[in-house]
């Protein structure tokens, strides 16, 4: 097994950026907090704007940047991040980007979805990187701001100019990643493309069958639907949880809470991950994540998705009506405005 490398703020050298010209392409909540966040970081840099005229257009003009046309930003810029949608962004190159990626030009990406299923193939002239935060954009600008950083992963598909990850670390670190000692991961696009798919597509399907399942239980033996869904996730007690998992980890949390609460959620999961007769099979929950993987890893999903895209959105919209109809998400707006009032 390769060895993971890690990069911190000592690793990240700010010069690689100075003096060049950066487009912000796309100026959404990831878009707008790190266009923000690289102003605001002491590089050397100019911070510059590509948008469709829309409200975003707007809020980057009162923001106090140069806005232009993607087209036009991109032909502007020495380096190029790419803050767009998936679904959008393979149009959006070839009609705007592609034409203005002269040598010596840095695209970065912040999904390696675009470049593992080759909907987009750069020139070869061009540095080709990633810098993917594994935060939120209105968490990316919040935790800037408060002086603290947030983990990233970090790749480099081309690098024609012999310095793409000494760039990649260092817009990175300008965009605030690396403050108080937050790590870089590195990998490669095609793992952040699976990871961060297969936490969609398996790893939150089975949470929230799980949920389910729970809330009709509890429901089925007499407990108020509204005290199920408050005990599932409406008081936000699981918010915090998740919260302390990720400062302190999964199993050093559990003393926080109550001897009753550690017995029963280890020797629970003991029982499922050992297989014991009266348990959930193990065996079938890791088939379901490894079947995910493979139609991700094999390009089966991309496809799937661009026919679904093709289609107008068809299915998701029928899910959405389903599961939006369903009666525990019925329940659950209820008691929100049960709650609110």
């Amino acid at each position: 097994m390769t060895e993971t490398k890690l990069y911190y703020d000592k690793d990240a050298d700010l010069s690689a950026i100075d003096g060049k010209t950066i487009a912000i392409i796309g100026y959404g909540n990831q878009g707008r907090s790190q266009a923000l966040n690289i102003r605001d970081t002491d590089c050397g840099a100019k911070v510059i704007v590509g948008n469709i005229k829309d409200e975003s257009w707007e809020q980057a003009r009162k923001d106090g940047f140069e806005v232009y046309t993607i087209s036009e930003a991109c032909k502007r810029a020495d380096m190029i991040l790419l803050l767009i949608p998936d679904e959008a962004m393979h149009e959006i190159y070839q009609q705007e980007i592609e034409q203005h990626l002269q040598k010596d030009k840095v695209l970065c990406f912040a999904s390696g979805y675009s470049i593992t299923y080759h909907l987009i193939e750069p020139p070869k002239n061009v540095d080709v990187i990633l810098v993917a935060p594994r935060m939120g954009g209105k968490e990316v600008r919040e935790l800037y701001v408060s002086g603290k950083g947030f983990p990233s992963f970090l790749a480099v598909k081309q690098d024609a100019s012999g310095k793409a990850k000494k760039t990649a670390l260092a817009i990175a670190k300008a965009i605030g990643s690396t403050k108080g000692n937050s790590v870089l991961i590195e990998v490669t696009f095609e793992q952040e493309t699976l990871s961060d798919l297969l936490s969609e597509q398996a790893l939150c399907p089975l949470i929230m069958a799980a949920w389910i399942a729970k809330y009709e239980v509890d429901v089925e033996n007499g407990v108020p639907p509204e005290a199920a869904l408050l005990e599932l996730h409406l008081s936000g007690e699981w918010a915090e949880d998740f919260k302390r998992m990720a400062e302190m980890g999964i199993v050093k949390q559990l003393p926080l809470h109550s001897k009753t609460s550690q017995y029963g959620q280890l020797t629970r999961l003991n029982q499922l991950l050992t297989l014991e007769k009266e348990s959930p099979n193990y065996n079938q929950i890791k088939a379901f994540v490894e079947r995910q993987a493979e139609k991700i890893k094999n390009g089966e999903f991309a496809r799937e998705w661009s026919v679904e895209q093709e289609a107008g959105y068809i299915m998701l919209k029928k899910l959405y009506e389903k599961y939006a109809n369903s009666p525990m998400i019925k329940k659950e707006q209820e008691t929100l405005r049960m709650l609110r009032q």
